[in-house]
C-alpha cells in the first residue's frame, strides 16, 4: 500500500494530562508528633498545543499517529513537596491550518509562524491538606483530587498560504512554471495528473517577493468531486490573485484556450469565494510554433474579456519576467489594502447563557445543577473521605446552591444531580445536612452524618 507524503486533512484525538492528586499528610518530628498539615499539592497535567511551524508543509505525521496525549502531573508528597507538573506537548502544523470540530464548527484559523492554540488543557493538580488549612479547619484530614485533562477530537485542515494560485488543466505546465519562476522543484512529467500535491514556490520580482501555489488535478467537474482538483481547491482560497495557465499546445480533441478558460472559471465560480480575486492569463508553451500562433490568435479575445494576457514558455523562460512583475504588482496592491482579520478563537468550550456560577433546572423530578465550579469541585472530591464530602458541601452552599434550590421549591429528599449525565453525583436534598453524597453507582446513605436524619 502506498504511503502518503502529503496529507491536508486529518482527524486528531488529543488528551491533556491529568492533574496529580494532593496529599493529606501531618508533619511529625521528635517531641512534636502532630506539628500540623504538610501535604503538598499535585502537579498540573500537561497541555496539548498546536503551533505553526513554517518548515512544516503537511499534516502527514498526524495521519500516521492520530492520538496525542500529554503527560500526567505527579501526586504531592509530605513535607510540603508539590508534585511535578506533567510535560506539555507541542504539535507543529503548517501555516494556514484550520482547526474544527467533527461537526464542522471552526475553532481557530492558525496563520503566521509561531501562532499557538491550546487544544487540550491539562487538568489542575489537587490541593494538599496544607493548602486547605484555615482557622476553622486547622488540620484537614483530606486533600483534593487532581482533575482530568481535556479530551476532544478535532479536525485539522490545511489551506496553503500563498499569494498567487495557479489553476489550469493537468499538463498545462503549472508545475513547470513554478519551477521556472522559483527555486521549487516539483515532479514534472508529460501526462495528466502528474502533480498529486500542491507545489509552493517563492518568486522574487525586483524588490517584491511572493509565493505561488499550483493547484493540481483541476478538471471540469472538480467542484462536484470529479478528479483531484476538488481536494485542492481550498488551497487557493487565501490567494490574492489567480493565474490561469493555459496549454496552447494541447492535442486533446475538443480543447482550445477559450474553452479551457471557461471551464476553469466555471469550476472556480461553482466552488465559491474566489470571484473577487484579480485574474491573469498565461498562454503557455509558445516555444512550440503552432502554440505561438494559437496564442496570438486568441489573445485579442481574452483581452476583450478584460484579462491581462501574457504569452510565455516555461521551457524557454520567454515572457516570464513580465509575468512575474505583473503578479508582483497585484500582490503588492493586496498587501496595501486592509485585510479581513480572522480572529483566532481560543475558547473551545462555550459558556452558558448567563454569567452566573451555576444554573439549576428540574427534569423529571430531579434538580440538575450545572456550572463550571460545582462540576469541577465534584471531580476534585474523594467521596470515600467523609471530611472531604463535608468540605464539598460547604463549598456548594457558599455559592448559594442550597438557597436557590429552596427558592425553586425543592423538598427534603429530592434528588440533586451535579455533573454530566454519564458521570454525575446525586445528593439527597436536606438543607439541614452539610453533606450526603454518593455516586450514581453507589448505595445511598454512606455518610454517617445522615444517620438519624
Amino acid at each position: 500500500m502506498a504511503v502518503p507524503t502529503f496529507v491536508d486533512r486529518v482527524v486528531l484525538h488529543v488528551v491533556g494530562g491529568r492533574g496529580g492528586h494532593g496529599v493529606a499528610s501531618v508533619h511529625r518530628e521528635k517531641f512534636k508528633p502532630l506539628a500540623g498539615p504538610d501535604g503538598g499539592n499535585g502537579g498540573h497535567g500537561g497541555d496539548v498545543t498546536l503551533r505553526v511551524d513554517p518548515d512544516v508543509m503537511t499534516l502527514v505525521d498526524y495521519h500516521h499517529e492520530s492520538t496525542r496525549r500529554a503527560t500526567n502531573g505527579k501526586q504531592g508528597q509530605g513535607d510540603h513537596r508539590a508534585g511535578a507538573n506533567g510535560a506539555s506537548i507541542v504539535l507543529s502544523v503548517p501555516d494556514g491550518t484550520i482547526v474544527s470540530t467533527l461537526e464542522g464548527d471552526v475553532l481557530a484559523d492558525l496563520v503566521g509562524a509561531g501562532t499557538e492554540l491550546v487544544v487540550a488543557a491539562g487538568g489542575r493538580g489537587g490541593l494538599g491538606n496544607a493548602a486547605l488549612a484555615s482557622k476553622s479547619r486547622k488540620a484537614p484530614g483530606f486533600a483534593l483530587l487532581g482533575e482530568a485533562g481535556d479530551e476532544r477530537t478535532i479536525v485539522l485542515e490545511l489551506k496553503v498560504v500563498a499569494d498567487v494560485g495557479l489553476v489550469g488543466y493537468p499538463s498545462a505546465g503549472k508545475s513547470s512554471l513554478v519551477a521556472a519562476i522559483s527555486r521549487a522543484r516539483p515532479k514534472i512529467a508529460d501526462y495528466p495528473f502528474t502533480t498529486l500535491v500542491p507545489s509552493l514556490g517563492v518568486v522574487t520580482a525586483g524588490e517584491m517577493t511572493y509565493t505561488v501555489a499550483d493547484v493540481p488535478g483541476l478538471i471540469e467537474g472538480a467542484s462536484d468531486g470529479r478528479g483531484l482538483g476538488h481536494d485542492f481547491l481550498r488551497h487557493i482560497e487565501r490567494c490574492a490573485a489567480v493565474l490561469h495557465v493555459i496549454d496552447c499546445a494541447t492535442i486533446e480533441p475538443g480543447r482550445d484556450p477559450l474553452s479551457d478558460l471557461d471551464a476553469m472559471e466555471g469550476e472556480l465560480h461553482a466552488y465559491g469565494g474566489l470571484d473577487d480575486r484579480p485574474r491573469l492569463v498565461a498562454l503557455n508553451k509558445i516555444d512550440v510554433p503552432d502554440a505561438r500562433d494559437l496564442a496570438e490568435m486568441v489573445r485579442p479575445d481574452l483581452e476583450e474579456r478584460g484579462y491581462q494576457v501574457f504569452s510565455i514558455s516555461a521551457a524557454s523562460h520567454e515572457g516570464l519576467r513580465e509575468l512575474t512583475f505583473a503578479l508582483g504588482m497585484l500582490v503588492a496592491e493586496s498587501r496595501v489594502a486592509p485585510a479581513d482579520v480572522v480572529p483566532t478563537r481560543i475558547v473551545l468550550r462555550p459558556t452558558g447563557d448567563n454569567d452566573s456560577e451555576f444554573s439549576i433546572r428540574e427534569v423529571e423530578g430531579r434538580w440538575h445543577v450545572r456550572g463550571e465550579k460545582p462540576q469541577r469541585w465534584i471531580k476534585q472530591t474523594d467521596f470515600g473521605n467523609d471530611e472531604a464530602v463535608g468540605y464539598l458541601a460547604d463549598r456548594l452552599n457558599r455559592i448559594g446552591i442550597e438557597q436557590q434550590l429552596l427558592r425553586l421549591g425543592a423538598r427534603v429528599g429530592d434528588d440533586v444531580v451535579i455533573g454530566d449525565d454519564d458521570n454525575a453525583v446525586v445528593f439527597e436534598f436536606d438543607p439541614g445536612v452539610e453533606a450526603g453524597a454518593e455516586t450514581l453507582m453507589s448505595r445511598r446513605g454512606q455518610d454517617p452524618r445522615l444517620e438519624g436524619r
